[in-house]
């Protein structure tokens, strides 16, 4: 058993998540992994599960938003 570092719950099926930086997560479900890992936009702050779109070090969910935050040339499709 492993307690979720998120929630809490104390779970049998708990999963753990390990980082490049060599810390180790205990998750109960993805939705308390997402919540605790995923990078969020800088401009709608919506967790980035998806790919997302990375531009002079800043994170963004799409294209619409780096765009909205100035960065040129990003776009979702070519």
């Amino acid at each position: 058993m492993a307690r979720c570092e998120v929630c809490g719950n104390d779970y049998d099926l708990a999963f753990f998540v390990e980082t490049q930086d060599g810390s180790r997560h205990a998750f109960d479900s993805f939705a308390c992994a997402i919540h605790r890992m995923a990078p969020i936009c800088e401009h709608c702050r919506v967790p980035i599960v998806g790919q997302g779109v990375e531009a002079d070090g800043h994170w963004y969910c799409g294209a619409h938003c780096a765009r909205s935050e100035g960065k040129v040339g990003i776009v979702d499709r070519v």
